[in-house]
């Protein structure tokens, strides 16, 4: 029966791709499921064989481990040489979405608190 052993929801690109190299390199039968047209299903990667779990995980725990590291490094190097973005870079890349995001995040505020003050009695 299969089991499930990599959820691939919100998972960059390379480290999917990443994960799929790491169980073909160890002979690891393995399928993947899609999100769907309406990204209701859920995109994961399963084993085939249950017998194949334990090795599985265990590589898929050394390799998370391993990349855990190597991606803290690379944002400490970036953030020594100025260079790691910060919320103000995003802000000014792309100033029409935040200014869209936020004036709907006010409204739902604004109007959740005149909801109330109107059924007030």
């Amino acid at each position: 029966m299969a089991k499930i052993l990599f959820r691939l929801n919100g998972v960059p690109d390379d480290e999917a791709y990443e994960v799929r190299e790491l169980l073909t390199n160890n002979a690891i039968d393995y399928y993947e499921t899609a999100p769907g047209n309406w990204g209701v299903s859920m995109p994961a990667i399963w084993l085939n064989d249950d017998s194949q779990f334990e090795k599985a995980r265990a590589l898929l725990d050394t390799y998370q481990n391993e990349r855990t590291v190597r991606m803290r490094e690379e944002y400490d190097r970036l953030k020594r040489e100025g260079k790691n973005r910060t919320f103000w870079d995003a802000i000014i890349q792309k100033p029409v979405s935040f200014a869209t995001h936020l004036a709907l995040a006010l409204l739902v505020i604004y109007l959740s608190i005149r909801l109330i003050l109107d059924l007030a009695p």
